[in-house]
Parts: C-alpha cells; sequence; structure tokens
C-alpha cells in the first residue's frame, strides 16, 4: 500500500465474521459499548466510517445482564405515540422481566451514531441477534465461522 494513498474500504471488501458474546453476569453498558464497536467495524484495522465493516453479533443469556447501581427502579424508558395520553413509561425491571432482548438492543442501539436517520446506523443494528436464553439458531453461522 502507497504511503501517500487514503484507504477506504468497499462494502464489497468487508468480510464480517460471527461472535458470539454470553451476557452472563455481565454490566449492561460495558458490554453494550463493546457490542457497539464490534457491528461498527471500530475494533479492525479497515475501518472506514462510511462503510458497514464489522461483524454479526449474537448475544446469548441476555435476561441475566447486570445493571449496577439503583438502574433498575431509577431507569426509566419512555414511549410516546403522539397522542394525547399516549406517553409510557417503564422501568427497566419491568423491561427485563418481559423483554430483556429489547432492554440491550436499546442500549446498543443508542450507542450507534444517527441511529434513526442514517441507514447505515440500521443496517449495522439488524447484525445484531440478542436472545434471553442459551439457544439460538446461529449455531451454523458461528461453527462456520471459528
Amino acid at each position: 500500500m502507497d504511503m501517500n494513498k487514503a484507504f477506504f474500504l468497499r462494502k464489497e471488501d468487508a468480510n464480517p465474521q460471527w461472535r458470539l458474546i454470553d451476557a452472563k453476569g455481565k454490566v449492561l453498558g460495558r458490554l453494550a459499548t463493546e457490542v457497539a464497536d464490534i457491528l461498527r467495524g471500530k475494533d479492525r484495522p479497515e475501518f472506514t466510517h462510511h462503510t458497514d465493516s464489522g461483524d454479526y453479533v449474537v448475544i446469548i443469556n441476555a435476561a441475566h445482564i447486570v445493571l449496577t447501581g439503583n438502574k433498575l427502579d431509577g431507569k426509566e424508558y419512555v414511549t410516546y405515540s403522539g397522542y394525547q395520553g399516549g406517553k409510557k413509561v417503564k422501568t427497566a425491571r419491568e423491561m427485563m422481566r418481559k423483554t430483556p432482548e429489547k432492554v440491550f438492543e436499546l442500549a446498543v442501539k443508542r450507542m450507534l451514531p444517527n441511529t434513526n436517520k442514517s441507514s447505515l446506523s440500521r443496517s449495522i443494528l439488524k447484525k445484531l441477534k440478542v436472545y434471553a436464553q442459551n439457544e439460538h439458531p446461529h449455531k451454523a453461522q458461528i461453527e462456520t465461522a471459528a
């Protein structure tokens, strides 16, 4: 490679791998930052901002993830439909009881740049697969990647 030329990874040249991460006993925010970096490809030497150069990530045991401090009762997830009285507030404890996968997906989604506007971050988020328990349907992809 010539030192006077900049390197930009093309979408065709990206070689995504499959990674399996066990979330049992790990802190939500710290694991979410690692996963967001893997999804974007920031842990690779050929990282380029404008391309999807990251790996696929499969998270298992999302129901056993840890929230530090008073976040189980203090952290709130707010949705608003746009209609009067359409504001819904759920605590992290309620979300973990019903949909622990959604808690982890939201944590990673909010760490990606321009999450709601960019087609790049939407395509990056599609590479994240989160499961509450040990079983997942991606065993074949992970075995061939290893």
